[in-house]
C-alpha cells in the first residue's frame, strides 16, 4: 500500500493522486498542541485574588518646604514666624510626620554665629527630617 503515490504508470503526469499527505497537518496541529500545553499553566494563576484599580495619572504631590531663619542676633524664624528655642524641636517634630516628609531649608545670617546654625541642624536630626539643605545668595 503506497501513500501519495499515482500507479506504476510514471510517465503518465494526467493521473490524480488518490489520497491527500496529511503528515504536514499532523506536524502543525502537534505543534499547536505543544504550543498550548506550554502556556496554558502560564495563564492559570494558583492564587485567586481581587487585584485594586489604579488611575495612569501621575500624582505630583509636592511636600512643603519649612524654611529655618536665624538672624544675625540668632534668633529663629520657622516660616518667617518667630519661635522660641524650646518650641523648635516639638515644630519640626510635627514637620517630620507628614507624608511626604517635607524639606528643611536653613538661612544663617553671615554674622551669625555658626553655633546657632549648628543648633537648628541637631535639633532637625532629633526630629528626624532627613531632607536638610542650606540657602546662600550667589555671588554677583
Amino acid at each position: 500500500m503506497a501513500f501519495g503515490t499515482q500507479d506504476l504508470n510514471v510517465g503518465n503526469e494526467d493521473d490524480v493522486m488518490n489520497e491527500i499527505n496529511m503528515t504536514p497537518m499532523v506536524d502543525i496541529m502537534l505543534v499547536l498542541l505543544i504550543i498550548f500545553i506550554i502556556t496554558v499553566p502560564v495563564m492559570k494563576h494558583s492564587v485567586n485574588i481581587d487585584l485594586p484599580r489604579a488611575t495612569n495619572e501621575v500624582q505630583n504631590i509636592k511636600p512643603e518646604t519649612l524654611r529655618l531663619s536665624v538672624d544675625a542676633q540668632g534668633a529663629y524664624f520657622l516660616n518667617e514666624t518667630p519661635i522660641a528655642d524650646a518650641d523648635l524641636a516639638p515644630r519640626l517634630k510635627v514637620g517630620a510626620a507628614q507624608n511626604p516628609q517635607p524639606e528643611l531649608h536653613i538661612r544663617g545670617d553671615k554674622a551669625v554665629r555658626y553655633e546657632r546654625v549648628a543648633q537648628a541642624m541637631a535639633a532637625a536630626q532629633q526630629a528626624g527630617l532627613r531632607k536638610i539643605g542650606f540657602i546662600t545668595e550667589p555671588k554677583n
